[in-house]
């Protein structure tokens, strides 16, 4: 009895069957459509088959239900099943064929219909079937042994020293672009020639490196077997080698050819490939021995300063977490143990003193930005304290440790800061600018510039050592120290920020200051390096409103910052400079009952520069645009990613927001590129930076031709930053001219209507047709006016229980001329394309009718011409009683008297309108047609 129970308590016991009833229902279920219920009874009937007859023919029916679903792989497994069975089971055979030639197994697919037509030679399907894949097949075999003799005939000619400098060059291009097709990039891997490719990079001709590395570029882009591959037959190694050369264009492709490694190693690949995805690779591994050896080129005298900057790079992009909510951040922990003291060595370097590892003007900077994104990226106190004990102990009271200081100063700030209070740092700071050697002097100095950055530090050197500055900056003969400490009193003088009331210097200073600064920035005897001291300089002086206006009156100066500018590393201190001019930056709201409340206590109160009023700042802008800003930002936008970090970014965001207030100023900022350099901003960087670019991109494509403003393909990536202003977070600025700049696009082309609809704008912009704030409501219906010629949007008012259509109709009924004209033109086109929302327009409201008569009455002759197109809508529909209904309604009379009217320019369009509804209303013959006089029609 306990065995029984067994039995049928077991669930398996219900899962038995008929296998014949099984399939049988299987087949039923094909039949209506339900595959997935197919293939459940088929497997079922599967596991309770014994006959091998039946069992076939259940392999060769699911086989169908796979070849439905796009499984060609199964598909072709159960067909394979069933013709073991019956090697003439002509249905099984043409559905392998099907599934193999899905596949891209092209032979195989072209043997099973051969048998098929063998069976039945008069089957035209089959004949079909096998005259295609025999033509495929004859082109592929074309197209390979083609791209095979093109491939051997290219590394011919590369390896060929004697060959002709012209020829090789071509060879190599076309061998790079052959790579990055995937088709290419198979055939050079299958015909040996990843050895080939080595044997260019061993001529150490550069133009070979550089051909050689591109192509392998090409070839481990978005493959991932391939990638492992390339990285095994080359090794790490030798990349890591080549990089460290001391040629910039070779480690650039360098690095570009471990980036594309990256990428396809850790999944950038998204493309499938049948059967082969079964193939597990673990590139975990490879993507370790990648990162260990670029760290171990960080610190190491033999790669060149092109060479680290490369691999500072890499580390900067790809290590820590790109977005916040990926929980695994072990790639950066791993780097912090790893690589840490290493980078710190980079930041130390004194490039003055002998024995130094060899660096680029932006090696240490990159290495900065580098610790900055390490720090950013922990998630926990304990690892943030791991990370400063590290610091901690690498500082060794040395010159080379004030320069590590220097370098986190500009990374990861609270680091650095809590270094510069341990005892002793800035005494030794001190000590080092009164010693005689000018490299001491110069280190330091730029340590106590970086320092200064809080106002507390800022009081204590301000006490301490701006006398020590001044000394310096008076006694010595060395312009580039004496640029140093004028920066650094530039920095003291600024310490109150663009408060008026804390200056730290005596009135005049700060002026004098700058004025020295503006004088060596114009001067292109001195160095390059030295007059970039200069701007960053005038990123703390322009703190004050004199100096800024100062500075944008002197245009010459402008001028030669925005030609420096094209030097990456003051991109940061140019951007300060330009937030400073346009007071862009955050400002803090000031409420009159607080300001009350701090006097009474004997607070301190913030006080703004007469100079910092609307007024000037307008001017300021406007000579900024005239010595050509817009330009200047447009090539600091293309900068490198690592130097162009995500602060900078949000600052170039604030200054171009700041230039596109004004709407007559916004075709300059689209004639020298503003609006293309807007388009990376707001998709990358900060928060608050995207947000401020998104509305200057509003701004700009709310009354600018999206041909010219977004040329080409960009224009549709404009589409997302706007959308992202709907958002019910953003203020009612942003909505307003989010909704704008959408209809001007809107209106501009179907495609980018598409665009619109999918970006999943249309939820958000029905909210804000509901709206309160007359203007957002107006703006939200004339951009559903202009999308409504979307087929995805009259989808969406065919469908039953909802309001969308009521509200369109109510929105003709209200007083706002413009929230009519929007709201007839989007009824009029929305009942021209579909005869079901002419009668379902009388079934939303009973004022329809009501509301209709009122705008063919409109004294606005636009708004009247659209309430008159709907009105022949209606009556052009296939419902007789509501063509019936209006005629008999006082709609008749307006139309009488409307089409009577004598012609007239401006209110011709109402006038055929309404002609043409009563020659529609003779035609339905509902009026006679002596209802026409005066030679208007009957």
């Amino acid at each position: 009895i306990l065995q029984i129970l067994y039995v049928i308590t077991d669930p398996s016991f219900y899962q038995m069957g008929d296998p014949i009833q099984l399939k049988d229902e299987g087949n039923k279920h094909f039949q209506a459509g339900d595959i997935d219920k197919a293939i459940e009874c088929y497997t079922s009937a599967i596991k309770v088959c014994n006959d091998k007859k039946v069992l076939a023919v259940i392999y060769r029916n699911r086989s169908a239900c796979f070849l439905k679903k796009e499984n060609y792989a199964n598909a072709a497994s159960d067909a394979s099943k069933a013709i073991d069975v019956d090697a003439a089971d002509i249905k099984a055979l043409y559905r392998r064929c099907q599934a193999l030639e899905k596949l891209g197994k092209l032979d195989m697919a072209f043997k099973d219909v051969q048998r098929c037509a063998t069976i039945e030679p008069k089957n035209k399907t089959f004949l079909e079937t096998l005259r295609r894949l025999g033509a495929d097949i004859q082109a592929k075999l074309k197209t390979t042994f083609s791209t095979d003799s093109r491939v051997q005939n290219m590394f011919d000619i590369l390896l060929d020293d004697e060959m002709e400098k012209d020829k090789r060059e071509k060879a190599a291009n076309n061998l790079i672009v052959l790579s990055r097709e995937d088709a290419g990039a198979e055939r050079i891997f299958q015909n040996n020639g990843v050895p080939l490719l080595l044997n260019m990079i061993e001529t150490g001709k550069p133009e070979m490196i550089l051909a050689a590395i591109r192509t392998l570029s090409g070839m481990c882009t978005g493959h991932k077997a391939r990638a492992m591959a390339i990285v095994n037959m080359v090794g790490v190694d030798k990349m890591c080698s080549i990089m460290a050369v001391d040629n910039e264009e070779v480690a650039l492709a360098t690095c570009n050819l471990f980036q594309c490694i990256n990428d396809s190693l850790t999944g950038g690949d998204k493309r499938e490939y049948g059967k082969e995805e079964a193939l597990v690779l673990d590139a975990s591994k490879d993507l370790k021995t990648i990162l260990l050896s670029l760290l171990e080129m960080v610190a190491n005298k033999k790669v060149s300063g092109h060479g680290r900057d490369q691999a500072l790079n890499l580390l900067s992009k790809n290590v820590p977490r790109k977005n916040k909510k990926d929980q695994d951040h072990s790639r950066t922990l791993f780097t912090i143990d790893h690589g840490l003291k290493k980078i710190l060595k980079v930041c130390g370097q004194v490039s003055e003193l002998p024995d130094q590892l060899p660096l680029t003007d932006n090696t240490q900077l990159i290495a900065s930005v580098l610790l900055n994104k390490l720090y950013d990226d922990l998630k926990c106190d304990p690892e943030r304290d791991n990370f400063r004990d590290i610091c901690d102990q690498y500082i060794k009271y040395t010159i080379h440790a004030i320069n590590t200081i220097s370098g986190l100063l500009q990374g990861p700030f609270d680091v650095g800061n809590a270094l510069v209070g341990h005892q002793g740092i800035i005494e030794m700071m001190v000590a080092l600018c009164a010693s005689e050697r000018e490299v001491d002097q110069m280190v330091a100095v730029e340590a106590l510039i970086h320092s200064s950055s809080k106002m507390s530090r800022a009081s204590f050197i301000v006490t301490n050592g701006v006398s020590l500055l001044k000394d310096i900056y008076k006694k010595t003969k060395n312009e580039r120290i004496k640029i140093r400490a004028l920066v650094g009193l530039c920095k003291l003088g600024s310490a109150g920020g663009d408060d008026y009331s804390l200056r730290q210097f005596a009135e005049g200073s700060t002026e004098k200051l700058a004025k020295q600064c503006r004088k060596w920035l114009c001067n292109p005897q001195i160095d390059t390096k030295t007059r970039n001291w200069a701007i960053e300089g005038l990123a703390y002086l322009t703190n004050d409103a004199d100096v800024k206006d100062d500075f944008v009156e002197d245009e010459i100066a402008m001028k030669a910052m925005f030609e420096l500018s094209k030097d990456k590393t003051i991109l940061y201190s140019v951007a300060c400079i330009l937030v400073n001019c346009t007071n862009s930056y955050e400002k803090k709201e000031i409420i009159p009952e607080l300001v009350q409340l701090a006097k009474f206590s004997k607070q301190h109160v913030p006080e703004q520069h007469p100079k910092d009023k609307k007024d000037f700042i307008d001017q300021r802008v406007k000579r900024l645009l005239k010595a050509g800003v817009t330009s200047a930002l447009a090539v600091m936008v293309k900068a490198d990613s690592s130097i162009l970090t995500d602060q900078t970014k949000e600052l170039l965001s604030r200054v171009f927001l700041a230039l596109s207030q004004d709407p007559k100023d916004r075709g300059i900022i689209v004639a020298q590129g503003g609006g293309k350099a807007l388009i990376p901003l707001a998709l990358e960087g900060t928060e608050a930076g995207k947000v401020k670019a998104s509305h200057a991109l509003a701004k700009i494509a709310s009354i600018s031709n999206p041909e010219i403003a977004f040329p080409g393909e960009r224009v549709y990536e404009v589409v997302r930053p706007l959308v992202s202003l709907l958002q019910t977070d953003r203020d009612g600025m942003q909505n307003y001219e989010a909704l704008r700049s959408l209809t001007n696009l809107a209106g501009f082309s179907e495609k980018l209507r598409v665009k619109i609809v999918k970006e999943k704008a249309l939820p958000e912009i029905e909210n804000y047709m509901f709206e309160e704030n007359d203007q957002i409501r107006q703006a939200a219906t004339e951009c559903m006016c202009n999308l409504v010629t979307c087929k995805a949007v009259q989808d969406r008012y065919l469908q039953d229980g909802n309001d969308k259509l009521k509200l369109l109709v109510l929105l003709c009924g209200e007083d706002d001329d413009n929230l009519q004209s929007a709201a007839a033109g989007a009824l009029a086109m929305l009942t021209a394309a579909h005869e079901k929302l002419c009668t379902k327009l009388t079934n939303v409201t009973t004022q329809w009718l009501e509301i209709l008569q009122r705008l063919c009455i409109h004294t606005n002759p636009s708004i009247q011409h659209r309430g008159l197109v709907i009105v022949y809508n209606l009556l052009n529909s296939d419902n007789s009683e509501l063509s019936k209904k209006l005629i008999e309604s006082e709609m008749l009379e307006i139309l009488s008297v409307i089409g009577k009217a004598a012609d007239n320019p401006k209110r011709q369009d109402a006038i055929d309108a309404a002609r043409m509804c009563l020659v529609k209303a003779m035609d339905l013959g509902l009026i006679k047609p002596f209802t026409l006089q005066d030679g208007t029609g009957g």
